[in-house]
């Protein structure tokens, strides 16, 4: 048991560190889950570039709204106002997955292509296809500025990301990211 928890940390590591090339290809909607400035100018870039009709930003801050995004972002939000949507409600995983669910549900989405983290990506989509089980889901991973930066690897905090993502990928995959729900969400639903 224990080689096989290594060796999938060995393979988490590598597929964070060098991820596969994105699918090409146009789907319904893109989902952005927050948490860099990266993911969201990848959002921003791929709706530019006709790869979806609409955008959703999940797990924005609770006050921040379109033009504070796109600013930071270094975007024109008036070209994109009426295509983008900003999820508040999120504030996990789980979360995001259960707002892309109504969202992409609302909208008659049938495919979408999530945007995260190279390290976030396998429990993200293990979640997103736990909540849209119809859905045609495409990752798109955004290489992280912490794992490219000169000597990352040498990092200790650079490890703990890892370990940590890893440790809530494997309780995702045992059905346990239900077991602690953010104050935001529980007081969303």
């Amino acid at each position: 048991m224990t080689f096989l928890v290594l060796g999938g940390f060995v393979a988490f590591v590598l597929a964070a560190i060098d991820p596969a090339p994105s699918p090409p290809g146009e789907t319904d909607g893109i989902v952005v889950l927050t948490g860099g400035t990266e993911r969201v100018g990848t959002g921003f870039r791929l709706l530019a570039e006709g790869q979806a009709r609409r955008l959703l930003i999940s797990g924005a801050h609770p006050e921040a709204n379109l033009p504070e995004i796109a600013a930071a972002a270094g975007i024109d939000p008036a070209p994109i106002a009426g295509r983008v949507d900003v999820g508040h409600a999120a504030a996990s995983t789980r979360g995001n997955a259960a707002e892309a669910a109504a969202w992409a549900r609302a909208n008659e989405m049938r495919s979408l292509r999530i945007v995260t983290a190279g390290y976030h990506m396998p429990r993200a989509m293990l979640e997103m296809r736990r909540a849209l089980p119809q859905t045609r889901l495409v990752g798109h991973r955004v290489p992280s500025a912490a794992l490219r930066a000169p000597g990352a690897l040498w990092r200790p905090q650079l490890w703990a990301l890892l370990a940590g993502e890893y440790a809530r990928y494997l309780g995702a995959w045992a059905g346990l990211s239900g077991a602690f729900v953010p104050r935001r969400e529980a007081h969303a639903t």
